[in-house]
């Protein structure tokens, strides 16, 4: 019953502390609930006319909403970037930027979670992921092996956080004995949402652009160097805004993982372009597509070359270290990193992938009105949620949110 007691006075001091703020801070969560509205709007009018709003189409059948999908898969894995030096291998410097990247793990996650929804059509169809109610197909499916991973995953970086401060808000040291376990779980866990993600692409045979023994470690490559590129950026905006000062020599180190998580994503590209251009097959039909068009098909050109050439930029810069050490500098390459990889790993992957159909027809897509509502009505979600979790835990550990017993 105590625990009962101090959670619902944890969830009111929470609340009071979220819906409380400076004027910048409430016209951002007021920006954040408009475009949520606009998103809900859009996503209203896709349940009511179905998927034919969109510009997905029989040819084309994945488009905007699981390139978001894919992308957010890699930014809550990068959690474990943080989670690993902190908790394993006893790293201090990460230790005030860990809960910060674990609450942006569980916004993407949730993210991630709502753009499957969206991409299904509506939530009615849900029930055939529930196991033992609907056609969950498991173990021969790697979709219900992705839906297990990222739950699983949402779990731990629910739970782990969550303890350690709900013992912080009642001035309690926590015990690692009860955390350190799950620490190390979720590090695993992080590689094996991604891995998964990747074998879901990677076990469909008859798109051959998917078919490439890269394509794991390269998810985890950008998933390492665009995720903590967020984390750096969204430290940077609590540094600016708070009184929770993150030290330079932790933004340091990030850093450095950024920057080479960055290099071996760029040396695997190199690999991919060199077996599809070297010597192409019929199977490289995709990828010319992509990088130079088919048939006078170019509309993902501008997209990827303007991907590739900020990837290059960014990494080129974060490559010499006073570059990288500047703050401004590494911002705009984090920024520069982050926008790159979205696009890389969004239009520049899924796409193409069904570009030329089974019959050699190429049927372009391009995302519709609906289509970009809906996904910025969710990426304001995640925002949402990050905010107040990131607020919740910052007054938590500057000792504002402290349990007050009753006498």
């Amino acid at each position: 019953m105590r625990r009962l007691k101090v959670f619902r006075s944890l969830v009111i001091d929470s609340l009071d502390a979220t819906t409380k703020g400076s004027v910048k801070y409430n016209i951002w969560m007021g920006v954040l609930t408009f475009i949520m509205l606009i998103g809900m709007y859009c996503y209203a009018i896709q349940l009511d006319q179905g998927l034919s709003v969109t510009g997905m189409n029989d040819r084309v059948s994945w488009g905007l909403y699981i390139s978001n999908f894919t992308f957010l898969v890699g930014v809550a894995a990068a959690a474990v970037m943080l989670v690993m030096p902190t908790y394993v291998l006893k790293d201090i410097d990460f230790k005030q930027a860990v809960l910060i990247g674990e609450g942006l793990a569980v916004a993407a996650l949730i993210m991630c979670l709502a753009f499957v929804v969206a991409d299904m059509g509506g939530p009615s169809v849900l029930w055939h992921m529930i196991p033992g109610i609907g056609v969950f197909n498991f173990p021969n499916s790697m979709l219900t092996w992705d839906v297990i991973v990222l739950n699983g995953y949402l779990f731990l970086n629910l739970s782990i956080p969550f303890y350690i401060l709900f013992r912080r808000y009642q001035g309690k040291v926590p015990n690692p004995k009860v955390y350190i376990p799950g620490a190390i779980l979720s590090v695993l866990w992080a590689v094996a949402i991604h891995l998964v993600t990747a074998f879901l692409y990677q076990g469909l045979q008859a798109r051959p652009f998917w078919n490439n023994a890269l394509l794991g470690p390269r998810f985890l490559a950008s998933a390492f160097a665009a995720g903590p590129a967020l984390i750096i950026l969204v430290l940077a905006v609590i540094r600016s805004f708070t009184a929770f000062k993150i030290e330079t020599k932790t933004i340091n180190k990030i850093a450095m993982i950024v920057t080479v998580a960055a290099q071996i994503n760029i040396i695997m590209l190199i690999s991919e372009l060199f077996k599809e251009f070297y010597a192409p097959t019929h199977h490289s039909e995709s990828a010319y597509y992509l990088f130079f068009g088919l048939e006078g098909k170019t509309a993902l050109l501008p997209w990827i070359w303007t991907a590739i050439s900020m990837n290059v930029v960014a990494t080129v810069m974060l490559t010499f270290k006073p570059l990288r050490e500047n703050l401004k500098v590494l911002y705009f390459c984090c920024g520069l990193l982050f926008v790159a990889i979205w696009i890389e790993k969004g239009f520049g992957l899924i796409v193409p992938g069904f570009i030329p159909g089974p019959y050699g027809k190429i049927v372009e897509y391009l995302p519709t009105k609906i289509e970009v509502g809906v996904t910025l009505g969710i990426w304001a979600m995640g925002a949402f949620i990050f905010t107040i979790l990131a607020k919740t835990a910052i007054g938590i550990e500057l000792g504002k949110i402290r349990y007050k017993k009753k006498s």
